[in-house]
């Protein structure tokens, strides 16, 4: 994975990152589709390795996706400029069990789906809905700040 070069005074530590990644809800996913760039909001949960992201499968983003896996997902937060902080993320998507997820056990997702469901849930059981399907976003660079560091 690429290193980051600027900015490494506000850089977070790579346990500053995974904290951060598991306590924010909501992640801005960029992907590329024929008319340019598309740009949408979804929960989230990160495992320390990979993202992962439950979309709907009918949908701009999953389309964009099968014609060009790269892509790059924003998590961000703060309300004044002493208090931004934010993860940027570049890598690629791949779509991972069935598609949409019928709920069938697969140890692949054991630990996304326990992940997700307690996140935005509070419980482990997953609901399958017949649209989503699971998405692992592999970072190959990923970019923080906390301006609180300055």
């Amino acid at each position: 994975m690429k290193q980051q070069r600027r900015g490494r005074r506000i850089a977070m530590l790579p346990e500053e990152v995974d904290a951060f990644l598991n306590e924010e809800r909501t992640c801005r996913v960029a992907t590329s589709g024929q008319d340019g760039p598309h740009l949408s909001a979804l929960w989230f949960v990160w495992d320390g390795t990979v993202l992962w992201l439950n979309s709907v499968v009918k949908s701009q983003r999953w389309t964009d996706i099968e014609r060009n896996p790269l892509g790059a997902v924003l998590i961000d937060t703060g309300h004044e400029f002493n208090e931004l902080r934010g993860v940027e993320i570049r890598g690629r998507f791949d779509a991972v069990g069935d598609v949409p997820r019928s709920g069938e056990p697969n140890p692949d997702l054991a630990t996304p789906e326990r992940l997700f469901a307690r996140k935005y849930t509070g419980r482990d059981e997953m609901h399958f809905d017949g649209r989503h399907a699971w998405l692992r976003f592999t970072p190959e660079k990923v970019t923080s700040w906390d301006f609180r560091k300055m």
